[in-house]
């Protein structure tokens, strides 16, 4: 039984909007499986390719009710192509931000919406990452949280500290998964974004869902009423979704 990091969710006010503008900052193809929804994809990838990781964003009545402390980090190969990715985020919209990056080395930017994410200097280890170099996600404790998601997923724990660590999966492609030490004392910054796992084969989600209550993940609800997704908390409170069918 396996499971992976498949995807990150967006809630948005416009889906459409908000799809088109990473769409374009990403170079990812755009669709759509119905109303109020548009996926991302990289080109030449399907749903759901065992290497891939996608994005997805979904209209909600209320999305500044959404707080989540996940965001997304995109990768630059050298000094010039991380300013011209800039230049171009913020042509198509993006913001300057502030985010208390601390020593990572990057531009805190906001799209449209208002979510942060960081566009970060040329990084050895975001090589062969894609245009994402990792989902970030603020914590009080990095080696807990480590110890927690390198057992869900089963990824390669490339770096622990009490103020960061970083897994990676084994098979060395896609995003890494990070967690920071938020400041004591320091301003929530929230985020609509969430993570997405999805089990290996799809049809183990009982089985997948079981573990990680085991683990010590929780039950949540967040008025998803009957779905065929699962949705828990990581030990900190971290919503989170495990895909499958029903």
């Amino acid at each position: 039984m396996a499971l992976r990091l498949i995807q990150v969710n967006f809630k948005a006010r416009d889906d459409d909007a908000l799809g088109r503008f990473w769409g374009e900052a990403l170079g990812w193809n755009v669709s759509s499986e119905g109303p109020g929804v548009t996926n991302l994809e990289p080109p030449g990838s399907v749903w759901p390719d065992p290497a891939g990781f996608y994005l997805d964003f979904v209209t909600v009545p209320n999305p500044e009710t959404v707080k989540y402390r996940a965001r997304l980090e995109l990768a630059t190969t050298s000094p010039a192509h991380h300013a011209e990715l800039v230049a171009r985020l913020k042509a198509l919209g993006a913001t300057s931000a502030e985010m208390g990056q601390g020593d990572v080395p990057g531009t805190a930017l906001a799209d449209p919406e208002g979510n942060p994410f960081s566009v970060l200097e040329p990084r050895e280890g975001d090589r062969a990452a894609g245009p994402i170099a990792a989902v970030v996600v603020d914590c009080a404790d990095p080696r807990a949280m480590a110890r927690f998601w390198g057992e869900a997923v089963d990824w390669t724990l490339d770096e622990v500290s009490d103020d960061h660590a970083r897994l990676s999966s084994a098979k060395g492609t896609g995003p890494a998964l990070e967690f920071r030490r938020a400041a004591p004392g320091a301003p929530a910054r929230w985020t609509r974004v969430h993570i997405d796992l999805v089990p290996d084969p799809i049809e183990d989600k009982v089985a997948e869902v079981a573990r990680l209550r085991e683990l010590g993940a929780a039950s949540a609800d967040v008025g998803q009423g009957d779905v065929p997704w699962v949705v828990l908390a990581d030990p900190e409170g971290n919503e989170f979704c495990v895909l499958g069918r029903a």
